[in-house]
């Protein structure tokens, strides 16, 4: 595949991700105020999650494709006289934005398993902290197209941490009370880490592993799915049905 096929290929599906998680959570936000009330602390949590993604992934996988728009992906916006480096904002709005999301996911599983926070919960949501701490260190060269191998890989243990931590919760409670919902979010989050880790450790000398993070954002939108047909869908099949009712009378 030549170079100017990757970057379209790059394009395409980074637009069609955008536009796909945009819609379910807007379609979310829309549907959230009727959702049962067994069920909507939950969703609350798993829509909130879903917007921080959806947040920081536009400043990530967005600004990648302006990036590219504009010239090339080390191109810069001029703000207020300051050079605005497009990659490299947009890697740190999702850096943040996806420490967030797991922040929520946990306290999805909280309330949906009665859960309570203990220990390994709190080293969790401790990883997630010290993770946006290290955001602070210049060493993380927030200004370059390539992030520097090893301190990316430092910033990124927090997270693996947090999410496979989140996972293992969501895991083990959806077994043990047979729940059919939560055994694919977990699973899916697992599959995500799966993708996920390979980038982590071997980009530097494998680059071609780049390409895991299409099935991990598939991931993402796999659990945007589930959880929007658990909690949202039958919302949208009753107000059709009002709807259609008030129509005929």
């Amino acid at each position: 595949m030549s170079s100017t096929m990757k970057v379209w290929t790059e394009i395409v599906f980074n637009i069609i991700y955008l536009l796909t998680i945009w819609m379910l959570t807007v379609k979310m936000l829309r549907l959230a105020a009727g959702v049962s009330p067994k069920d909507l602390q939950v969703a609350k949590n798993i829509m909130i999650a879903f917007a921080f993604l959806a947040i920081g992934d536009t400043g990530h996988v967005g600004f990648r494709v302006l990036a590219y728009f504009m010239g090339g992906l080390d191109a810069k916006l001029n703000i207020l006289n300051t050079q605005l480096p497009l990659v490299g904002a947009g890697a740190l709005a999702t850096a943040i934005m996806v420490t967030l999301f797991y922040v929520m996911i946990l306290d999805a599983w909280r309330k949906r398993f009665d859960g309570k926070y203990g220990v390994f919960e709190y080293i969790l949501l401790i990883a997630g902290i010290i993770r946006l701490i290290l955001f602070i260190n210049p060493a993380n060269q927030w200004g370059s197209v390539v992030p520097p191998f090893r301190w990316s890989l430092v910033r990124n243990i927090p997270l693996m941490i947090q999410g496979l931590g989140a996972a293992y919760l969501i895991l083990r409670d959806s077994y043990r009370y047979k729940d059919r919902t939560f055994k694919q979010i977990g699973a899916m989050i697992l599959v995500s880490f799966i993708c996920y880790m390979p980038v982590i450790f071997l980009i530097e000398k494998m680059p071609w592993v780049g390409m895991l993070m299409i099935p991990k954002t598939l991931a993402y939108l796999a659990i945007a799915f589930i959880a929007y047909k658990e909690f949202f869908s039958e919302v949208k099949l009753r107000m059709v049905k009002t709807n259609k009712i008030s129509s005929e009378i």
